[in-house]
């Protein structure tokens, strides 16, 4: 039997194993697997073709660990939806539901909070509690869903964590996701970012996934990426971007580099250029970020002029770069901020 516990985190392979270690035609399997992944049920008493005595026997052996809804906010500007998802534990994350021509795109959490200590993330202020399953990565996603009776065709691990702090759980999500048999995802319809974790951007590279790889960037030499980003302590530009420069090559799928725009730190014309040197030649997307002004600190974001004299100089030197719109500005979309208002507001964390 797999060591996986959380049947929501379950692959097909896995569900059927479950069900002939409870003495189960093989069918059921397929039933259960389809109800847990495809219909994204909340509890056993969904599944309509199942017996009531089998229905009792899974919940008990297999409580279903859900993402409930604690707080939902709607931006009365663009649309954009925030959630605030209590867990089976009480612990809480959040999602963000953003509609564009194309279809629907959820940016979905990977841990409960974050340990990488990035100066302008209000994600990382409390640290990390801990990681959250496969099956609460998918349940992110169900949840929205039946939310709003839409379906979700794009997702971006751009939420609360670092996706590769969680490398396990991070790629059997991508597993579940992408499974024709669940929600069918495709693989280049999902974006996963990190802050630059240099041995599992490795180990991702191995996989050849046909993902799109965020790179938070943020600033184009390591003293001033230092001062905002502790990781590049660790694993400094020069190991960071000659991985860049080989997972690009290798999966053939273009990098994109995230860049927060703060006001009098890394949005001058010096910058521009330094940063339009360090990407130079390589297959790569520039995506300017007004930076999210968040109460835990005192960067403010970049003027227009500077945001855009700083996207000309980069369109100059040849880089692809374009300016990120900013969505649910009036509902504290950015990453942690919802969380962090409401556990100030209730300090146990529950209510």
């Amino acid at each position: 039997m797999s060591l996986v516990t959380d049947i929501k985190s379950m692959n097909n392979d896995e569900i059927r194993q479950l069900c002939s270690d409870l003495g189960l035609p093989k069918f059921r399997a397929d039933q259960l697997y389809s109800w847990l992944q495809k219909a994204g049920v909340s509890s056993y008493d969904e599944m309509t073709n199942i017996s009531k005595d089998l229905r009792q026997t899974l919940s008990e052996k297999y409580p279903l660990h859900c993402c409930e809804i604690e707080l939902k906010r709607v931006s009365k500007i663009d649309g954009t939806v925030k959630y605030l998802f209590r867990l089976h534990d009480g612990e809480f994350i959040e999602s963000v539901l953003m509609k564009y021509k194309y279809g629907y795109t959820l940016c979905i959490s990977s841990q409960v909070g974050c340990k990488m200590g990035c100066m302008f993330c209000a994600s990382t202020k409390s640290g990390c509690v801990r990681n959250l399953s496969a099956g609460e990565m998918i349940g992110q996603i169900h949840a929205a869903q039946r939310d709003m009776n839409i379906r979700v065709s794009h997702v971006v691990i751009m939420g609360m964590g670092e996706p590769l702090d969680n490398f396990d759980n991070a790629m059997r999500f991508l597993a579940l996701a992408g499974d024709d048999k669940g929600l069918n995802l495709g693989m280049r319809n999902i974006s996963l970012s990190t802050c630059g974790i240099v041995p599992r951007m490795y180990e991702l590279m191995e996989k050849n996934l046909q993902i799109t790889l965020s790179v938070s960037l943020h600033a184009p030499e390591n003293e001033l990426r230092s001062k905002i980003m502790p990781v590049n302590r660790k694993y400094p530009l020069d190991e960071l971007m000659k991985v860049c420069r080989l997972y690009a090559k290798k999966t053939s799928r273009r990098i994109s580099f995230e860049y927060a725009m703060i006001a009098g730190f890394n949005d001058s014309p010096e910058c521009a250029k330094r940063l339009a040197q360090l990407v130079k030649g390589m297959l790569c997307h520039v995506n300017l970020i007004p930076a999210n002004e968040i109460d835990e600190s005192s960067h403010k974001r970049s003027g227009e002029k500077a945001l855009k004299t700083f996207c000309d100089i980069l369109s100059s030197q040849g880089v692809n770069v374009t300016v990120r719109r900013s969505l649910g500005s009036d509902i504290d979309a950015s990453c942690g901020q919802l969380r962090s208002r409401h556990e100030k507001q209730s300090p146990s964390g529950r209510e």
